[in-house]
């Protein structure tokens, strides 16, 4: 496997583009991935019940296949909360698409990402949709297309050698605020040119969010509009992918690669974030018991606010260790920040001061836990919490 430098639009037979349709900002705002041929393609969704339009919508495309050609989205408006008129709008949203590309309904995926609340602009929409380029498109266009609050594109691409064929997969994500999957305000997108039963990329995905983006976190809030989508066209020609063989282990890991990298990206572009904060927990007697302990820990804002000032506090980190619903011995936990060991077996230890307020000044804090009661661990990433937050979300709507 190997980095590449490309765009969603890598893997061979994917086009994808974006414009400015005015829907909130001066940047672009409605964006398109469309593959040449159908794609099977896999779906999660957020757990919030709260669910925008978009999302029943995009649901409904899978309900008689599991393949898909398009995906179209708009940012600035998130069309949730909003009524029957947003159910309509967003069959509207599909129904054009899929005029457009000249490909079945059922083909369309919808997302959207913005305000809650307000009503689309449909005339503006529409009118997006016509500007947007089925072939010659820009990928970049896509990739700033579907950010709000970002601050940066987050996208990976990388190859591989499957069955004798190269095998490309390329993903994009949008995310910044209400972080906190299962899943989160976040978007995001994968292409692939690999040839993989649908029902098996749907059980892959499945497990790799669950690694990756249900493991991050930035403000605690679950979104209503998170999703993420996987397309894979088989145009790589490789023989069909099948669970427990070396080759699809090539390709899984491929996945991990590309969703990892994209979760981490949105956990570091929290609103007003200054620091990626990583915490691992190790020697859990299961990996869900590890995974909801350090997701706790990344959660907590006197952690996040602690690592924003440089605080090695580590009575915030045991605190939540605490209330964390994991299984874990109080008088047995080892915490270490930077390697820097400053809890050993519940006890504090002597450590470097100045070492350890070194560290803190970096851009990417680790937290390492280990619980000594068994051989499972578990990863989560979060972002500090800082006087930005605060104002970009005071400022949200204006």
């Amino acid at each position: 496997m190997k980095l590449i430098k490309g765009n969603i639009a890598s893997p061979k037979g994917f086009y994808a583009d974006g414009k400015h349709a005015g829907l909130k900002r001066k940047r672009n705002d409605i964006g398109w991935i469309y593959s040449e041929v159908p794609a099977n393609s896999a779906a999660v969704y957020t757990m919030n019940q709260m669910q925008a339009a978009p999302i029943f919508v995009t649901k409904d495309s899978f309900q008689n296949s599991a393949e898909l050609q398009a995906i179209i989205v708009n940012s600035g408006n998130a069309n949730a909360c909003t009524g029957n008129q947003g159910m309509l709008d967003a069959l509207a949203m599909r129904a054009k698409t899929a005029e457009n590309l000249a490909i079945p309904l059922d083909s369309v995926a919808v997302a959207s990402t913005g305000i809650i609340g307000d009503m689309l602009p449909m005339d503006k929409i529409i009118a997006g949709i016509d500007m947007l380029e089925k072939q010659t498109g820009n990928a970049a266009d896509f990739e700033e297309a579907i950010l709000t609050t970002d601050t940066f594109q987050k996208q990976i691409s990388f190859q591989t050698e499957i069955g004798g064929k190269v095998v490309t997969m390329s993903g994009v994500a949008k995310g910044s605020g209400m972080i906190h999957p299962n899943m989160a305000t976040m978007l995001a997108f994968i292409t692939t040119d690999a040839a993989i039963p649908a029902e098996l990329l749907q059980k892959l995905l499945k497990i790799k969010v669950d690694k990756t983006f249900n493991q991050i976190t930035v403000d605690g809030d679950t979104s209503t509009n998170d999703m993420v989508v996987v397309m894979a066209n088989g145009c790589a020609q490789n023989t069909q992918l099948q669970e427990g063989t070396a080759d699809f282990e090539k390709f899984a890991d491929m996945f991990q690669a590309v969703t990892e990298h994209l979760a981490k990206s949105i956990a570091r572009d929290g609103e007003g974030a200054t620091k990626l904060i990583e915490v691992q927990v190790n020697g859990a007697t299961k990996t869900e018991d590890a995974r909801m302990i350090a997701k706790k820990i990344v959660s907590s804002s006197l952690v996040k606010t602690a690592a924003f000032g440089g605080d090695g506090n580590w009575g915030r980190i045991i605190c939540a260790i605490g209330y964390s619903g994991g299984r874990f011995a109080p008088d047995n936990i080892t915490i270490k920040i930077g390697g820097i060991e400053i809890l050993n077996h519940s006890s504090q230890t002597i450590f470097n001061q100045q070492a350890l307020d070194a560290y803190l000044e970096e851009e990417h804090i680790v937290i390492e836990v280990d619980l000594h009661i068994g051989l499972e661990s578990g990863t989560a990433w979060g972002c500090d919490l800082s006087y930005e937050y605060v104002k970009i979300n005071a400022c949200y709507r204006t």
